[in-house]
């Protein structure tokens, strides 16, 4: 008798339980947003408008499924004129060494839960020049091992700090070179495949005197270049992250630094034609962003693409974003990485780069394109 009564309800059950799969479709649970959490000082907490100005960046280049995360919020403070992630761990006076010798990272960790840490945190330790350099670093290495007990493949990028003036602290710009110099050594020696550790160059190209209020705190172009110079390293700390949209190239904020005029080249080639347009968004000191709009003109769809073009004043790329560049001299060549190859007929994508200059002659180059 028991097993008569037991057996139907078995087969119900299993019955239940496989319509139950059968009505959830394939990949129907969407991926969690990767949760960066931006960690620093007065220079990341306020205002820190350079987390909204890349915030945006990102979300126009299609990597739109991150969330920023911290127990801070700015509240919207940055005004930019477009929305943005308020929250972020930055903490107005801390210091590296003070957040590592008082364990003040782990229970932030524990709230934020971060896939990505983007840490800007060393200048409240140059004042007075009295911390060592070994300190400093030391400190850095308990914080990245704090990073990587909470989550093993944490993702960290460290920031080369942005310099600060003699007239705000006589020894603090000599403090930050030797920490900036001391930082690819370091980083070096404590990243791995499961927890790389990612450098960003803040300090290139940024000028203490007129990219901030204080000698310290970035005005609004220095913020700009700080998101311009976080942008890439934060792309490739993203590495196996696909964007969910093609960049856009069209509504993207100005800069307020420098700018020259654009050219464009249309040639047809490889499997259709499509239009080239090159553009320097900014150029400072030394340095300059640029950027290739490359549109598909033909009445086929692509698989791919590749611009080419040739400097002639010297320009040496450095960084490059949303596309695989080679340099040969003065012959650059740059083609589609997996996500933005594919181009509909009129649809279009770009690329940006970093890039020295002779602080003289920046020549806007005519760029050739082919799809494929």
């Amino acid at each position: 008798m028991l097993r008569r009564t037991v057996l139907p309800v078995l087969i119900a059950a299993l019955v239940a339980a496989v319509a139950v799969v059968a009505v959830q479709p394939a990949g129907s649970a969407a991926a969690a947003p990767l949760r960066i959490m931006p960690l620093g000082d007065s220079i990341t907490a306020g205002p820190g408008c350079w987390r909204a100005k890349l915030w945006h960046r990102l979300q126009l280049a299609g990597y739109t499924n991150i969330d920023f995360v911290g127990g801070v919020s700015d509240g919207g403070g940055c005004n930019p004129g477009y929305s943005y992630d308020f929250d972020h761990e930055g903490h107005g006076g801390f210091s590296a060494t003070g957040i590592a010798d008082n364990n003040q990272l782990p229970p932030w960790l524990a709230a934020a839960r971060p896939d990505v840490v983007l840490m800007h945190l060393g200048t409240n330790d140059m004042w007075g020049g009295y911390i060592p350099l070994a300190t400093k670093l030391a400190a850095f290495t308990k914080l990245v091992g704090q990073m990587r007990a909470q989550n093993p493949s944490v993702r960290i990028v460290v920031a080369q700090i942005i310099p600060m003036s003699a007239a705000a602290c006589a020894t603090c710009p000599a403090d930050v070179v030797a920490l900036n110099s001391a930082l690819p050594s370091w980083a070096a020696g404590l990243t791995t495949a499961q927890s790389p550790i990612t450098l960003a160059d803040l300090w290139t190209g940024f000028n203490a005197t007129t990219d901030t209020g204080d000698g310290v705190h970035p005005n609004d172009a220095g913020f700009e270049k700080m998101a311009a110079s976080w942008y890439p390293a934060v792309v490739q700390a993203l590495s196996g992250v696909t964007p969910s949209t093609s960049p856009s190239r069209s509504t993207s904020p100005s800069p307020s630094r420098s700018t020259s005029p654009s050219a464009s080249a249309s040639t047809t080639g490889g499997g259709g034609k499509c239009t080239a347009t090159y553009k320097v968004v900014s150029q400072w000191g030394g340095n300059f962003q640029g950027e290739v709009a490359v549109t598909n003109t033909s009445s086929a769809a692509s698989t791919g693409w590749t611009a080419t073009f040739t400097f002639a004043n010297g320009q040496q790329v450095s960084q490059v974003w949303n596309a695989t560049v080679t340099q040969t001299g003065a012959a650059v060549t740059a083609r589609n990485v997996g996500y933005n190859g594919a181009l509909a007929p009129g649809s279009g994508t770009s690329f940006g780069f970093l890039a020295s200059w002779n602080n003289s002659t920046n020549a806007v180059p005519a760029v050739s394109c082919t799809l494929s």
